[in-house]
């Protein structure tokens, strides 16, 4: 798998970790439905923001890693 690719994936899936969380922060505060079902609605809205958390925080650290070694990888090139 080439550099290209891994990271649009990785960018893939920090928007979809960010689309989660925001979709549970809607459910929480301002869908009816889910304030009606009580505790089950509160558990439904809180999944959606921690698999969010769960895709989005420790792949935007690999992403992180992944660009950062790449810069060094051209910096060390440049200086041969």
């Amino acid at each position: 798998m080439t550099d290209a690719k891994l990271i649009r994936i990785l960018k893939t899936c920090i928007v979809i970790g960010l689309c989660l969380i925001l979709l549970g922060i809607y459910l929480h505060n301002f869908n009816a439905t889910i304030e009606a079902m009580g505790v089950k609605g509160i558990i439904i809205s809180a999944m959606c923001v921690a698999f969010g958390m769960a895709l989005s925080l420790p792949t935007k650290m690999y992403l992180t890693f992944i660009l950062v070694k790449r810069e060094s990888d051209k910096t060390n090139h440049a200086d041969k």
